[in-house]
């Protein structure tokens, strides 16, 4: 019973290890997301190897699975905003409460050199105080409802079919590059000069040289 009533209070946590914390949490999630980053990539590879051996079920399965990580994808960026948020409320609370501090700072010097309080300016610093609370508990309460999966299956078989039009345009170039264009042969034409003598020529030679030594 004494333990109790005399038990010490629970020491809050302080600003620089929670902001610390804070961004630690931010970092790691980080990485997560660029993890499942790489699981979509490779997802998106496993569904087009499967396109290309016309497995259309395991493409299916492939784009089903890279659904599930995109999704668990927007889930950690909608956690990473909710840190932010709470980064951003955090550092705007130490700053209220560094201006607080300032504020009471001066009211007691005021005190000690006037012995008087201007009544004016408290409550129009607790009026501050308390709107900034407020926001901040709006804010904080404000969280987005769980994602689940669910998969449109029209937009699996149209990223299916996305896959297998960019394949047989990938085939139709490989085809194409495979086969080159045999190259055109020119006949060489002969020219006139090159005419070799017909047979009649040769004779009629042979005619005029014995008519010749005929005439001697």
């Amino acid at each position: 019973m004494f333990t109790r009533i005399f038990r010490k209070p629970k020491k809050e946590p302080g600003v620089l290890p929670t902001l610390a914390k804070l961004h630690e949490t931010l970092a790691m999630l980080e990485k997560k997301e660029n993890l499942l980053l790489r699981k979509v990539s490779a997802e998106v590879d496993k569904a087009k190897e499967f396109s290309k051996a016309k497995n259309k079920k395991g493409a299916l399965a492939c784009l089903k699975r890279k659904k599930m990580l995109e999704q668990q994808v927007e889930q950690l960026g909608n956690f990473q905003l909710r840190i932010h948020d709470q980064v951003t409320l955090i550092e705007g609370a130490r700053v209220t409460t560094d201006t607080v501090d300032a504020l009471r700072t001066g009211a007691a010097a005021m005190k000690s050199m006037q012995k008087a309080t201007n009544i004016n300016d408290v409550d129009k610093t607790m009026d501050e105080i308390n709107e900034q609370t407020q926001n901040m508990k709006e804010i904080q309460t404000a969280l987005s409802t769980p994602i689940g999966y669910d998969f449109d299956e029209d937009e699996l078989e149209a990223e299916l079919e996305e896959l297998e039009e960019l394949e047989l345009e990938e085939q139709i170039l490989d085809t194409e590059t495979s086969y080159p264009v045999p190259p055109v042969h020119v006949a060489q034409v002969n020219q006139p000069n090159s005419r070799p003598l017909s047979k009649n020529s040769k004779e009629e030679d042979e005619l005029a040289a014995l008519e010749k030594l005929m005439a001697i």
